[in-house]
């Protein structure tokens, strides 16, 4: 399962920098499936939709940090907790309802994104 940043997000930043994947952006800012990560050019994800890692992506929020749910992965095969909501202070990170995965597609996620770890 993804985690999303709720509308009580204070716009700290102290997640951004904590997402071992690049998955958290500024709200309003633009992302890419490359930015963090290992992909580029065009790729098939692991759910089979195909991408240009490289293409620049709509914010997903304009108000508030947000995460990219394709590249979450909760910090499976990095740590032992999402580090997101290990950091915020206002607890606004929680898990994503509408993005349940098991623990073996996000290891899947990450092993895609980033084959060298």
């Amino acid at each position: 399962m993804a985690i999303i940043i709720t509308d009580e997000c204070i716009n700290c930043g102290a997640c951004e920098p904590e997402c071992p994947n690049t998955a958290i952006y500024e709200g309003a800012d633009e992302w890419r499936y490359s930015d963090g990560t290992s992909l580029e050019g065009n790729v098939v994800l692991p759910d089979g939709k195909s991408v240009n890692a490289d293409e620049v992506k709509e914010p997903i929020s304009d108000e508030v940090y947000y995460i990219s749910p394709d590249k979450c992965t909760e910090c499976i095969g990095f740590h032992e907790e999402p580090q997101c909501a290990a950091v915020c202070p206002v607890d606004c990170c929680v898990p994503d309802d509408s993005h349940v995965e098991t623990e073996e597609v996000l290891l899947g996620k990450q092993k895609f994104m980033h084959p060298e770890d």
